[in-house]
């Protein structure tokens, strides 16, 4: 299948068939213009690199309230919401690339075993090319300008293919990027998840995703036949465990105001939580105080961002064993959902099955900490997760033993703001890491470089190879 101009805008306007010609398929247009951009060799110097993280930059500092805006109309957030989940967050990433960029850029020198004697020998980083962004719905301008700010750190040039469940959010970075960034270089295509195959199809140098474990797999097998590298930025259940030497009042203060943040409908929200018994009603108790307390000027209800995610989250709900100690109502006409907690539902109920994406949270009992680490290991590993305990050896124990994408000890989701560490999935969570120097590295080819001398030229290395040459060799090599 091939995207024509009736479902397919490139920054923000049709593409127009080229004069006296048979009409091309737009991206292929669009791809075929940033690869000769590539070519040039423009996106290579430190100069267009920073030129474009301060555009960034500036776009998010200038523009502010019409993303607000923007996002306030496709997922309902408030300003204060908008402002630190997509605004502050993509503002942070572009000013800590751009003031260390010219670093990462520099050529690393290492040694050299005897074998190699005498030359030198290095790696440098090269731009991968033309690469691929595909963005998700729930924090469409921090998820698609955040991977940006990595690629062109790296020096590629990218399209950035914006999703269309946020509408006015990818008709905004449409309009935007172009007048803020270098528009031969950098593309904005929008359209529906056809539009995402005619792109893959192109076989670009990179294609990053952030979205859900099943459209990830799809993503990966489009990628295939042109054997184009993939990060995949996916999700899960991303669970809380709660001892008994945690405290109890900060651990469901953080926990409430992360699952609440954009309707917990954010990948590394807390999807349930594991508290140990002898807590369990003192954390259930608190995170109800505190969900009320969060929202006391507040609707009822949380935006859900369309029916189908609607109907899903509510039919969770409704599927629910378990006791609800707050929330439970749906407003179908607002698409609203209340904030829910459920009590020790079943271990094998729908809202223990998939990922939430919802402000819904399950708590369950668990006897131990041993309990807890079984649970959470006999599922699919997580995209993180989240440890509240005071205790030294409850926090190695939990690290040592679970694996998933991140960890957060004591915090939930906090690490995903920090430039210095990477992010990233494993398993059904995703592969791939990046922010920071992590995503400069996954846009690079780290190239290896080994210089030799013409001189000198040991014959014992050509053949003929003699009883002696062979000698020598084996105490070199």
């Amino acid at each position: 299948m091939t995207s024509d101009v009736s479902n397919t805008t490139v920054n923000g306007s049709a593409v127009p068939a080229p004069a006296g010609s048979s009409p091309e398929p737009a991206v292929d247009r669009v791809v075929a213009g940033l690869r000769q951009t590539f070519a040039s060799g423009r996106t290579r110097s430190h100069a267009w690199r920073v030129r474009q993280l301060r555009a960034i930059e500036r776009l998010l500092d200038e523009r502010e309230s019409e993303i607000a805006a923007a996002l306030g109309e496709d997922l309902g957030r408030p300003p204060a919401e908008a402002w630190l989940g997509d605004i502050a967050s993509t503002k942070a990433e572009a000013t800590f690339a751009r003031k260390r960029v010219g670093k990462w850029m520099k050529k690393r020198r290492t040694g050299l075993s005897l074998s190699s004697l005498p030359g030198r020998a290095w790696y440098q980083y090269e731009p991968l090319g033309t690469v691929l962004i595909i963005g998700p719905w729930n924090y469409p301008v921090y998820l698609s300008l955040g991977p940006l700010v990595a690629a062109v750190a790296a020096g590629n040039c990218a399209v950035v293919k914006p999703s269309e469940h946020a509408p006015a959010s990818s008709a905004l970075l449409a309009r935007l990027i172009p007048q803020y960034l270098d528009p031969d270089a950098i593309a904005v295509v929008e359209g529906e998840a056809e539009v995402t195959q005619d792109l893959l199809a192109q076989g670009f140098d990179h294609a990053f995703f952030t979205g859900g474990t099943e459209i990830g797999k799809l993503i990966m097998s489009a990628a295939a036949p042109h054997l184009t590298p993939v990060t995949l930025e996916l999700g899960g259940k991303s669970p809380v465990i709660v001892t008994r030497h945690a405290d109890i009042e900060v651990a469901a203060r953080r926990v409430a105001w992360v699952k609440l943040m954009n309707s917990g409908q954010t990948c590394i929200a807390p999807d349930y939580v594991l508290v140990d018994r002898s807590v369990r009603e003192e954390f259930v108790n608190a995170v109800v105080k505190t969900i009320g307390a969060f929202r006391v000027d507040e609707a009822g209800t949380l935006r859900i961002v369309n029916r189908r995610q609607f109907d899903r989250v509510a039919a969770l709900i409704e599927q629910a064993d378990g006791v609800i100690a707050c929330g439970g109502g749906t407003d179908a006409e607002r698409l609203g959902i209340e904030p829910t907690v459920i009590v020790d539902p079943s271990p094998d109920s729908d809202v223990m099955a998939a990922e939430i994406f919802g402000p819904v949270l399950p708590v369950l009992t668990v006897d131990s900490l041993d309990e807890a680490i079984s649970f959470v290991n006999a599922r699919p590993k997580p995209l993180a997760t989240y440890l509240f305990s005071k205790d030294f050896r409850d926090r190695d124990r939990v690290l040592d033993e679970v694996s998933s994408g991140g960890a957060v000890v004591n915090h939930v989701a906090m690490h995903c703001l920090e430039p210095h560490l990477p992010f990233g999935g494993v398993g059904d969570s995703g592969m791939g890491a990046y922010h920071g120097r992590w995503g400069f590295e996954t846009f690079s080819h780290r190239k290896a470089v080994l210089a030799k001398p013409s001189r000198p030229d040991p014959a014992m290395v050509y053949p003929p190879y003699t009883e002696k040459k062979l000698k020598l060799m084996r105490r070199v090599f």
